[in-house]
């Protein structure tokens, strides 16, 4: 049975993906594939919050309730910019990433307690707040809510580097 937590994080979810929308209207198709020497463009910033092409970030999240504590790698530094990605507009970017987080919300607004608080084994996140151990209910926070304003706030900062240019 679905859980208020589930709904709670689905909500959460759903207020920054609303945020995330609204930053990205400051962005035109030019200044989209734009970026300052070194660092990601808007468009590549949109990329990595969509996830693997044709999969998303939903595949991370299921696997803690498709197995006892799966082993997840997650590929923290890859912007997933593939070639069908850089010859898609930026509203087509906003749209597949609105896409991909409502997937996401779909599953957790069903998810039980009890799948909640299982967990999965993320050596990459053994210095995180979440730990190596995180729990699916921390996992979806983490990806839900840190990661999507971790990137507007990238996002606003790339903006502002080009425009002081």
């Amino acid at each position: 049975m679905a859980t208020a937590r589930g709904n709670q994080l689905a909500q959460k979810i759903t207020q920054k993906v609303a945020a995330l929308k609204q930053a990205c209207q400051e962005v035109d198709e030019n200044l989209s594939s734009l970026a300052p020497t070194g660092r990601w463009s808007p468009k590549q910033i949109l990329s990595h919050l969509c996830g693997p092409e044709g999969k998303g970030h939903l595949p991370i999240l299921r696997a803690f309730v498709d197995s006892d504590t799966p082993m997840i790698d997650l590929d923290t530094e890859n912007p997933f910019f593939s070639k069908h990605r850089a010859r898609m507009s930026f509203k087509e970017l906003v749209a597949e990433c609105e896409m991909n987080y409502q997937r996401i919300t779909n599953f957790t607004a069903e998810l039980t307690e009890e799948q909640l608080a299982r967990k999965a084994h993320i050596p990459k996140l053994r210095d995180s707040p979440l730990g190596e151990y995180p729990t699916l209910d921390g996992m979806i926070a983490g990806l839900g809510e840190y990661h999507v304003q971790f990137h507007i706030d990238h996002l606003r900062e790339i903006l502002a580097a080009l425009s002081s240019k």
